[in-house]
């Protein structure tokens, strides 16, 4: 009875109405993520960061203008600069109008559109000062054309693998994939492993996590509940993650690995994130889109 009333109301939601509900669930999900993470850095005992005063997050509004010079939306920035996290991003945008020619032909439905779009998300994006806590990232987003459909995931960057953190961060997502259909995990686990791979270097860019997208099964609370879903599992098992290493000692060794693996971390935002590339083709923010850049970062 709850399942049948359940579907009896989204099946009476218009598209406006499930734009609205996803653009809040994004700043929701923003909100919830940015309190932990403050919670977090308020946490920390190590020497080498206690010392230094708790990061607190810093917000930013942005707009944007459509190329007749309309209202195309836009989006805040979440931006922490603390002493466990060295700098991360949680961005939330909610942005419309119209695709170029060229770029309209490479999205599900925008041709058939004339080109229009609408999309919501939220994409974070996490580096620390310990090296032995695993850099991540995480998105989710709806995008609607002339068809409309949800994408995300998650991936784990650590600079020193950890097989322990490995099976942690995947064996979160498969329980969530699993809650939603058992066909999920496996499919994505190896879309994410395909994607997080930077092609010029012939190497994995992490121990990989989950990636989907153009998800449409026909159920849009379906769809929308998985999302959720996913964005929850990540903060979940990400903190857990983030609380467990945040104390460790590290030497000049571990740090300059770091550096020299943020840029890799570079290089494959720079050249094949869909995210940068969608960004910049629709006239974002160049600031909210470059916010996964790393604050430092060396190449040998």
């Amino acid at each position: 009875m709850y399942a049948m009333k359940q579907k009896d109301v989204t099946a009476a939601l218009d598209l406006d109405d499930k734009k609205s509900i996803a653009a809040q669930w994004f700043r929701n999900l923003r909100d919830s993520i940015c309190a932990e993470f403050e919670a977090i850095e308020n946490e920390v005992t190590a020497h080498e960061c206690a010392s230094m005063p708790a990061g607190t997050f810093q917000k930013k509004q942005w707009s944007r203008t459509t190329e007749d010079g309309s209202d195309g939306g836009g989006g805040e920035m979440s931006v922490m600069k603390g002493r466990v996290f060295e700098k991360v991003g949680v961005n939330i945008s909610t942005v419309h109008g119209r695709f170029s020619k060229d770029f309209a032909e490479k999205i599900p439905g925008a041709s058939d559109n004339d080109g229009h779009f609408w999309a919501s998300g939220l994409s974070l994006v996490a580096h620390h000062r310990n090296p032995h806590v695993p850099p991540a990232h995480m998105n989710t987003r709806m995008i609607v054309t002339s068809k409309e459909w949800f994408g995300g995931g998650g991936d784990l960057n650590p600079i020193f693998e950890c097989d322990e953190d490995t099976g942690f961060f995947h064996d979160g997502f498969k329980a969530c994939c699993d809650r939603h259909d058992p066909e999920y995990y496996p499919k994505y686990k190896d879309w994410a492993d395909e994607y997080f791979f930077i092609k010029h270097r012939n190497e994995s860019r992490g121990i990989g996590g989950i990636f989907y997208d153009y998800l449409d099964s026909g159920s849009w609370e379906a769809d929308f509940a998985f999302t959720k879903d996913v964005g929850e599992t990540f903060r979940d098992t990400y903190c857990a993650l983030v609380r467990k290493s945040m104390n460790r000692q590290w030497t000049e060794e571990d740090r300059e690995a770091q550096l020299l693996k943020r840029g890799r971390y570079v290089e494959f935002n720079l050249v094949y994130d869909r995210g940068t590339v969608f960004g910049l083709q629709t006239g974002g923010n160049v600031e909210a889109i470059l916010m996964s850049l790393p604050p430092v970062a060396k190449w040998d």
